[in-house]
């Protein structure tokens, strides 16, 4: 079973840094995509960045400038590092996956929460 697992995460003040990770684990044949998404209370989830096995990489408009992801095909993980945090930054992160075992699946982690405070 291929399961994707975020660290990291937590409280930080306006205008810190946080960085997550993501491990993904299994029978893996190949990772293409992979990427991290949040959810703030009472909104959809919405992408915050993406990148691809090659290729451009892809972030939102509200983070660019301050988040960069990373990744390292040869661990099958992905990093976010977050800086010049803000409150509306505040969300549970998700990590997300397209990964190939048998077949090629879209795999999510369970999340992790982010706090930022005024």
């Amino acid at each position: 079973q291929v399961q994707p697992v975020e660290s990291g995460g937590g409280l930080a003040q306006a205008g810190g840094s946080l960085n997550l990770s993501c491990a993904a684990s299994g029978s893996i044949f190949s990772i293409n995509r992979m990427g991290w998404y949040r959810q703030a209370p009472g909104k959809q989830r919405e992408l915050v960045a993406t990148i691809p096995s090659s290729g451009r990489i892809n972030y939102a408009d509200s983070v660019k400038g301050r988040f960069t992801i990373s990744r390292d095909n040869d661990k099958n993980t992905v990093a976010l590092q977050m800086n010049s945090l803000k409150p509306e930054d505040t969300a549970v992160y998700y990590c997300n996956a397209e990964i190939t075992t048998s077949y090629r699946g879209n795999y999510w982690g369970q999340g992790t929460q982010v706090t930022v405070s005024s």
